[in-house]
């Protein structure tokens, strides 16, 4: 399981509020995929999925403050979306 962490948000910014889930638990989610917005006072930022998988969990909800480190969720990985998501060989050969 791959823990989706609050990244650092700058050197002033001591904390942001979860603006909004993109997937709900259970969803397939791939690497790098939007997971979380956050918004600071000063800017929004994307947090991505840490791996192919499932997310299985959500530990802060819509609205929740956090600071960088706190554990937002976690994706089990391997399951549906590794199954589903194309092969990468196509995409190279292009």
């Amino acid at each position: 399981m791959a823990d989706i962490l609050t990244p650092a948000l700058g050197e002033s910014v001591a904390e942001a509020s979860i603006a909004k889930w993109t997937k709900k638990v259970g969803d397939a989610v791939k690497k790098d995929e939007v997971l979380v917005e956050l918004e600071t006072d000063k800017v929004s930022l994307e947090v991505v999925a840490p791996a192919d998988g499932v997310l299985s969990a959500i530990n802060a909800d819509e609205g929740d403050t956090v600071v960088p480190g706190t554990v937002l969720g976690a994706v089990t990985e391997g399951g549906a979306a590794a199954a589903s998501a194309p092969a990468p060989a196509d995409a190279a050969a292009a």
